[in-house]
């Protein structure tokens, strides 16, 4: 039974391709984060292939539940899961996808490298290591949702790694190290069947038989997993690969005070009191020095946006009409 399909990628995918062509990323940014729009597009390839697989056996089956593209978050550890695999018996099936088209390479110490077409070779991390450090942060998520085995018997949880089906494996000897878990995506059916029915011990599986559930019971729990799923804001990048603020282009002009700018030219013509400071009201004309009456010098008053404050005779109110 399908629960959970992977999140949509898209919007991530568009964020990284237009910020290649921004004026405010300097080079080292933009080789950044094309790295990782490179290394999120081979992801989302290798994932949906992987998903194709799981789901052309198990989706529409009432033994197990799938849970695709699964982040969880607990006491501040991160799990990705890419696939989550559930059966009835309460064994959890983590699928780590790596999308390499190269010849992948096991050491006898347990070190992963890929070597492309090119002949050039990288080391990778290990996705075996990977998985179970996921692995201790779905532990927790379980217990805190009482996802228990019966009788005192535990959870299974088995680790996969699903590489591309073109890709080829340099194993080392099964002697030395246990390298049965990396598998090509087309062959984790196959993989399962032969674990199932011919490597998983007697303990196993009269555990699983204690712990089975029945259908309605595994999609419930299933889905009280899919619910702590914590996904990533699509739109979000670390501070040191954000695009700088742009630069003004020019001082940006210093608006006009409100009453000025809607005054008339006339209106908005400043008297030399004014430029020398706040002038005291006083009976005289501020142009002539005449006497005026206290009726001329409260109309000047009360227009202060076109006697700026000051007092003027009658005869030189005029000039500011």
């Amino acid at each position: 039974m399908l629960i959970k399909t992977a999140d949509d990628r898209t919007r991530r995918i568009g964020l990284l391709e237009n910020l290649q062509g921004s004026p405010l990323l300097a080079d080292w940014q933009k080789n950044k984060l094309k790295d990782e729009l490179f290394a999120l597009r081979m992801g989302v390839a290798g994932e949906r292939d992987a998903a194709h697989y799981i789901d052309t056996y198990y989706r529409d089956g009432e033994n197990h539940a799938v849970i695709h593209d699964l982040r969880l978050s607990m006491d501040g550890e991160v799990a990705q899961i890419d696939h989550l695999l559930i059966s009835r018996g309460l064994n959890f099936y983590l699928l780590e996808t790596k999308n390499f088209s190269g010849s992948i390479t096991i050491s006898d110490a347990g070190e992963f490298s890929v070597t492309y077409p090119n002949r050039r070779t990288y080391g990778i991390p290990s996705p075996i290591e990977q998985s179970r450090r996921h692995a201790v942060v779905l532990e927790k998520v379980l217990d805190q949702l009482g996802i228990q085995g019966r009788l005192g018997v535990p959870r299974q949880i088995r680790h996969v790694v699903l590489v591309d089906p073109k890709a080829t494996i340099k194993r080392p000897s099964p002697k030395v190290l246990d390298t049965s878990m990396v598998i090509k995506a087309d062959q984790f059916r196959s993989w399962h069947t032969e674990w199932v029915e011919k490597e998983a011990g007697v303990a196993e599986l009269f555990g699983s038989m204690i712990n089975l559930r029945s259908s309605s019971t595994l999609r419930e729990m299933a889905e009280k997993i899919a619910r702590q799923h914590r996904p990533v804001d699509p739109l979000s990048l670390p501070a040191y690969l954000k695009p700088k603020t742009a630069p003004p282009s020019s001082a940006p002009p210093v608006p006009a005070p409100p009453d000025v700018a809607r005054a008339s030219p006339i209106e908005t013509r400043t008297p030399p009191s004014v430029v020398e400071g706040e002038k005291k009201k006083r009976l005289v004309c501020e142009k002539c020095g005449e006497k005026i009456s206290r009726a001329e010098g409260l109309f000047c008053w009360s227009k202060p946006q076109r006697f700026g404050g000051v007092q003027y005779c009658r005869t030189h109110q005029s000039d500011f009409q």
